[in-house]
């Protein structure tokens, strides 16, 4: 029986590593599974070494007070891949952590995945110097990643984007209408806040006001139409979400799980997210979205010092124009967000043009042959076979 030891840090990788094990033993029955992960990877027969949540960080001022414990961890992710020796080591995202484990396993010679490019063509290309050696397979969800690294004599495979296998797209809105008892006519808005503790302690606020505006506490923007905002809630911070909302002016619907989420996409006239993958669902499924997001101002003031591209947006920078609205840091306001979410909730051909957008970023992310997470199996039972280096 093979070992694959699998680390991912936040709960996007956590489905990206359940849909890989998946993938896994659909080729190859016998192998199993040790690392980090969340309760997706859990589904799938992993026992984490320590919870995931502890890896969930975003921000360089959120990250400093908790340095000394990401290294504690660090270190003893290492020693248990030295004692495990597994047979393939994946990585997945999370590069702040990730990244760190390789270079410390590196002395091992076992083989190598590092599944999600890190963005360094988004900032900091310098940091690409630091690569070599880190991985043996370097997996790839955007279809330019390949042609960047190759510039610095770094292979790469471009897997495809496994959102393209979420199920965002086959959600059902009169399900989802009937179990929540909302009516036929009520504007369905799906609030997304994000997966991390720092996102959503600075973005609920932010969000509920931005409610307040769309219309009177009630929720109606105009005589008979109603709002009822729907939010999907994320493992790691349900609990945060649920007293973050609780003051909002219209109370929300709270959802748990994929399945109710795809069926609020299925029902939703528009959405209101945190910029991420979430903003690819949206567009699978066909929701109009305003897309925003905001970090500490010190943070914000020293990306914005390196940051290279023009868009947050996967679906803006695919197509290098404004497919969605994007309303970042200063711009994410109440009023700046509530005036773009109107349009879409009211007029149906705004909302219309805007889904007709998505087809051209989406056909861009389809794998090369198969579904992504096949194509990633396929790379990481190849290594496997390859042996150690």
């Amino acid at each position: 029986m093979s070992l694959i030891y699998l680390i991912a840090g936040e709960q996007s990788g956590d489905v990206l590593g359940a849909r890989l094990i998946a993938a896994l033993r659909a080729q190859r029955p016998d192998i199993d599974v040790a690392g980090i992960g969340g309760d997706a990877m859990a589904s799938q027969g992993l026992t984490s070494l320590f919870p995931m949540r502890e890896l969930a960080l975003m921000g360089i001022l959120e990250v400093l007070p908790r340095i000394r414990q990401i290294r504690a961890r660090l270190h003893q992710t290492a020693a248990d891949i030295q004692v495990r020796r597994p047979d393939v080591v994946v990585t997945i995202d999370s590069p702040g952590f990730t990244l760190r484990v390789l270079r410390a396993i590196a002395p091992t010679g076992i083989p190598r995945v590092h599944y999600v490019a890190p963005q360094v063509w988004a900032w900091k290309e310098r940091r690409v110097k630091h690569f070599p050696g880190l991985w043996d397979r370097l997996l790839c969800l955007l279809p330019f990643e390949p042609a960047f690294f190759a510039r610095h004599n770094l292979p790469a495979t471009f897997v495809g984007h496994p959102v393209l296998e979420s199920g965002a797209d086959q959600g059902n809105a009169a399900r989802f209408r009937s179990r929540y008892g909302i009516a036929d006519d009520a504007r369905i808005l799906t609030v997304m806040p994000g997966s991390r503790r720092t996102e959503v302690s600075r973005l609920l606020p932010i969000l509920g006001e931005t409610l307040q505006r769309l219309g009177m506490p009630q929720g109606m923007m105009a005589p008979g139409m109603q709002i009822t905002p729907v939010v999907p809630l994320a493992g790691p911070v349900a609990e945060a979400v649920r007293a973050g909302t609780v003051t909002w002016p219209i109370r929300p619907v709270l959802i748990d799980g994929a399945q109710d989420k795809f069926d609020a996409f299925a029902a939703s006239s528009a959405a209101l997210t945190k910029s991420g993958t979430s903003t690819l669902e949206l567009a699978l499924a066909g929701v109009p979205m305003v897309v925003t997001y905001r970090v500490n101002p010190l943070t914000a003031a020293i990306v914005r010092r390196v940051v290279k591209v023009k868009y947050a947006s996967l679906l803006n920078l695919l197509m290098d124009r404004a497919v969605v609205p994007e309303l970042i840091q200063a711009d994410c306001n109440p009023d700046r967000l509530a005036a773009e979410l109107r349009p879409l909730l009211t007029d149906p051909a705004v909302a219309a043009a805007q889904r007709e957008s998505f087809k051209a970023p989406l056909d861009m992310l389809r794998a090369p042959a198969g579904r992504p997470s096949e194509a990633a199996a396929a790379a990481v039972l190849d290594l496997l076979d390859r042996g150690p280096t």
